[in-house]
């Protein structure tokens, strides 16, 4: 495998939030990541569209996620020398794959190759009971239930340990640290 797409090995124990465009992700991880006093990982599709290709109306091409999972990943890996005990990610290659499919009907091989190499200790796979909020790169409202079904088919095709989180930031949070509680006894 190309080292872009090499996962760093360490000790840590690998969280990720997993789900459609506007489930509380972000917010999610950054809340876990302070609980714990450890690292999170941004979304690095939202960094590569925002400030490496910003495209007014935004559009995204196949083109576009061979860098943007190098950028995950290099993201990734580099926070892996600062946490302690556990990293968090604003979604993973798994997530980009999902994607792929769902826009293009395709994905680049390097990618669904990294995917079953990478591991990931608990997925918390966001359901759709948050309000939609628009940026400028969420393109897809009125999907996000059927995108979340995809998300949780792929997540047990692939026998993935995950948890679904509902309800208010609040609630979420609660039930992801129950599974992280259980995750390292």
């Amino acid at each position: 495998m190309e080292q872009a797409f090499a996962q760093r090995e360490d000790s840590l124990k690998r969280i990720v939030a997993f789900g459609p465009e506007s489930t509380g992700k972000s917010t999610l991880v950054k809340d876990l990541a302070k609980h714990y006093s450890t690292q999170w990982v941004p979304e690095y599709m939202r960094t590569y569209f925002t400030e490496v290709a910003p495209r007014i109306p935004f559009q995204s091409y196949l083109e576009d996620l061979l860098p943007i999972a190098k950028g995950q990943i290099a993201a990734e890996n580099q926070a892996t020398t600062n946490a302690k005990e556990f990293l968090f990610c604003d979604t993973n290659l798994l997530q980009l794959e999902v994607y792929a499919h769902y826009y293009f009907g395709e994905c680049p091989k390097e990618i669904s190759e990294a995917v079953h190499k990478h591991t990931y200790d608990l997925y918390l796979l966001t359901f759709t009971d948050v309000p939609w909020q628009k940026d400028q790169i969420r393109d897809r409202p009125l999907d996000r239930k059927k995108l979340f079904s995809i998300f949780e088919r792929t997540l047990q095709k692939h026998n993935f340990p995950y948890v679904v989180l509902k309800g208010d930031i609040a609630s979420r949070k609660s039930a992801a640290q129950l599974s992280i509680q259980e995750l390292v006894r």
